[in-house]
């Protein structure tokens, strides 16, 4: 019989919605079930007509489930790319973290978010994660997904020893680099976005889709202020985590 591949899992509930896996996991990714209740959430990722899943499901009090085996490929990412990497759903291990997401946006409980991070140091270590790989499903989807938002506690889980993170730098207004902008330091943050890990098109050109990975940055990493405009604080905020990755090497 099959137990879970966690210790902090209280059971294991499989999800029809799986497959082969295709590459060896280097990533993990964290989601909100952005639906009312915790109830709906679990009977859609457990649906095979749904056809999605996840690794994992932490409920509000806590309490872990482990939908798919982490041998096995979930369907939780989609369309999505980090670093090279395109087939996300194959490469990462998926947590789906209850909260009805952006349409009530209130703090996550602080027992839900200690499992989390008990959970996710479990994975990181039976999987040799490497903590800039711990990501939102906002870094990978771009322009398509929004999850766990802007309001999740990325500091808490860094407090906790989960992920990579850096003070934000302080918003102190000035010029930005918006919209419109060409040349040189447009091309420069679209490379140190893509040297990160974030699929940015290394073009000269602040379109609508440098402003998305900049949005897409900033929820997760200066989440005061998601506007997609790269002010003088999300690049002082950007050079910083590519300091400490080349410090760390």
């Amino acid at each position: 019989m099959l137990s879970p591949d966690s210790p902090f899992a209280a059971e294991l509930r499989l999800s029809p919605n799986q497959g082969e896996r295709l590459r060896p996991v280097s990533s993990l990714i964290l989601h909100y079930t952005g639906m009312p209740s915790a109830a709906g959430a679990l009977r859609l990722l457990t649906s095979e007509e749904a056809q999605v899943s996840s690794h994992y499901f932490v409920d509000e009090d806590g309490t872990i489930l482990q939908l798919v085996p982490e041998a096995r490929r979930a369907w939780h990412a989609g369309r999505s790319f980090w670093a090279g990497e395109e087939d996300m759903n194959s490469a990462s291990i998926g947590i789906e973290i209850v909260h009805p997401g952006h349409v009530d946006p209130h703090p996550f409980p602080d027992r839900q978010i200690e499992a989390v991070a008990q959970l996710c140091r479990d994975i990181c270590a039976r999987n040799a994660i490497a903590p800039r790989r711990v990501l939102g499903h906002s870094d990978i989807a771009i322009g398509r997904k929004i999850d766990p938002g802007e309001f999740f506690p990325w500091r808490a889980l860094a407090e906790c020893g989960v992920g990579h993170f850096v003070e934000p730098a302080p918003i102190v207004g000035g010029a930005a680099l918006e919209p419109g902008a060409e040349g040189g330091e447009v091309s420069a943050l679209q490379q140190a976005l893509a040297d990160y890990g974030y699929k940015s098109p290394v073009s000269g050109c602040y379109d609508e889709g440098a402003a998305a990975v900049v949005a897409a940055f900033q929820r997760h990493f200066r989440p005061r202020l998601v506007d997609g405009r790269a002010d003088r604080s999300t690049l002082d905020t950007l050079r910083a985590l590519s300091d400490a990755i080349g410090a760390a090497a």
